[in-house]
Order: C-alpha cells, then sequence, then structure tokens
C-alpha cells in the first residue's frame, strides 16, 4: 500500500544558522504589521531579541535561547530603568522569585551578577540594596559613553552594510511611531527603542569589544532611575539626533556621525542631570 504523503515527505534538515528573532513592538509582532520590513528587522536582531521587560509585578519566561538567569537579570536591569526599583531599596530574593514567578536559584544568580558588577551592595539583613551613583560617577560614566558612541558611529559609516542601515531606519521610525502618543508608559517603549538603535549601531561597528563595552555601559545607565524621554521635549529632539546619526552613518561620513553621535550623548546628559536635580 502507498504510504501517506504526510509520512513518506522527507524532512528538511534543521539548519545550523543562529535563529532569526521576529521584533515585538507594543505586542505586535513586526511580521503582522511591517510585512515589507521583516527581513531588514531580522537581520538587525539576529542573535537577540528586543522583547518588552516582565513589568514589577508581572512574570517572566524562558525564550528564544535565552537562559532564565539572564532573563531575570535583564528584567530587573529593565525595573531599574523604569524607576519600579530606586536607589536604596532594597531586594530580597524570594520577593522578588515571587514577583516574577520564577524559582528562587535564577533569581540568587541574576543577584549575583548584579552584585559582581556593582549595582547592588550588600544589606544589613537578608537581601541586596540598590546602589547610588554620586555626580560625579554619572559625569564620569557619560563621558565614557560619549567617547564610545562617537566611536561606534564612526565605525559603522565604514562597515555597515545596506541592509543594517535599513534596520537603522525602522528602528528609528518605530520610535517615532512610540513618541506619537502622550502616555507615560510609552517612554519605556522609547526607552527600550533607543537602546536597540545604540546596540545596532554598535554591531555594525564591527568591533566586539566595543559592542561589549557598550552593552555593560547601558547597565550602568539603568541605576540612574527614569529615562530621560521622560523631559519635556525629548523624544522630538532625540529623534531629530538619531536621524542625523544614521543619514550620516548612511552617507559613509565617519567625522560627522561620530560628531553628531556625541553631542547627542552630551545633550542626554544635559537631560540626566536634570533629572536627578529633581530626585
Amino acid at each position: 500500500m502507498r504510504r501517506s504523503w504526510k509520512y513518506s515527505a522527507r524532512r528538511r534538515p534543521r539548519s545550523t544558522r543562529p535563529p532569526l528573532r521576529t521584533f515585538v513592538y507594543k505586542d505586535i509582532h513586526w511580521r503582522d504589521k511591517r510585512h515589507l520590513r521583516m527581513g531588514r528587522m531580522h537581520f538587525a536582531f539576529r542573535g537577540q531579541m528586543a522583547r518588552r521587560p516582565a513589568k514589577a509585578g508581572g512574570s517572566i519566561t524562558r525564550g528564544g535561547g535565552v537562559a532564565l538567569g539572564e532573563a531575570v537579570f535583564r528584567s530587573l536591569c529593565e525595573a531599574l530603568q523604569a524607576g519600579s526599583y530606586r536607589a536604596g531599596d532594597r531586594l530580597r530574593e524570594e520577593e522578588v522569585a515571587q514577583r516574577l514567578k520564577v524559582s528562587r536559584t535564577p533569581v540568587r544568580e541574576a543577584l549575583g551578577r548584579l552584585a559582581a558588577r556593582g549595582f547592588v551592595e550588600p544589606a544589613g539583613g537578608r537581601g541586596v540594596i540598590v546602589r547610588n551613583l554620586d555626580i560625579s560617577e554619572v559625569l564620569e560614566l557619560y563621558a565614557m559613553r560619549e567617547i564610545m558612541e562617537g566611536a561606534a558611529a564612526r565605525l559603522a559609516a565604514e562597515h555597515a552594510s545596506t541592509p543594517e542601515i535599513d534596520a537603522l531606519s525602522d528602528i528609528e521610525q518605530a520610535f517615532v511611531e512610540a513618541s506619537a502618543t502622550d502616555a507615560a508608559e510609552m517612554a519605556g517603549d522609547m526607552a527600550r527603542l533607543n537602546r536597540a538603535l545604540h546596540e545596532a549601531i554598535c554591531r555594525a561597528a564591527r568591533n566586539r569589544y566595543l559592542d561589549n563595552a557598550s552593552r555593560e555601559l547601558q547597565d550602568w545607565i539603568a541605576l540612574l532611575g527614569p529615562t530621560t524621554f521622560t523631559v519635556s521635549g525629548r523624544p522630538s529632539t532625540s529623534h531629530g539626533e538619531h536621524q542625523a546619526i544614521i543619514d550620516a552613518i548612511a552617507a559613509r561620513d565617519g567625522d560627522k556621525a561620530e560628531q553628531l553621535a556625541r553631542a547627542h550623548i552630551r545633550e542626554a546628559l544635559r537631560c540626566r542631570l536634570k533629572l536627578l536635580q529633581k530626585q
């Protein structure tokens, strides 16, 4: 008897290439919202998922090949940036595990990583407390960020491929759409898209050490609390700065790209200091 086609059909061999991640914005997959952009967004986010983080009271799940400990660590970093945790707040292992609906093991791992990087300090009793950066540390942080972002933009102008440049424009378009509303929660979306843009520029720079150092620097920014996109007028000015940087990269003008990127970080510092004065 002839076998059914679904049993006789040959299976395709599994690909050895890294999986493609679908970029998710406002809980809508880009494959549903931007058919023509899907390929470019996949190119920009291969091997790294840009995702909405678990909120302070939400759960977190493993997905896309991301280890649970790494997911918890990222969630805590994003909660710091969202202002869910502030300097001096105490983090207890069991409370974080209950809030994120995970076991204590990945939470212990994540808190250990935060402590190893100096983001938190041992508390007098149980748990750890979030560090408070003084003004000199903030200035040092942004000075280094200005140097690194400028170098990344210059190198991206030299090495970025056309699909990578197109992907930068797509991320920036998503940023514009997020900034079109006055809803307070959109500041967090803008912050995540902003980080995605800067990380994409660093990847296009083709320097793994610069890329890794930039990611760690971004984690330190999370200690400073709410994003600068809560400052009135900052989303629109930031978009103009982003677009100018992308245009310089597309024009292969490394000098201009570096100058614009450094000016962009200096303006971000000005907004950061304004926020810190209110705290």
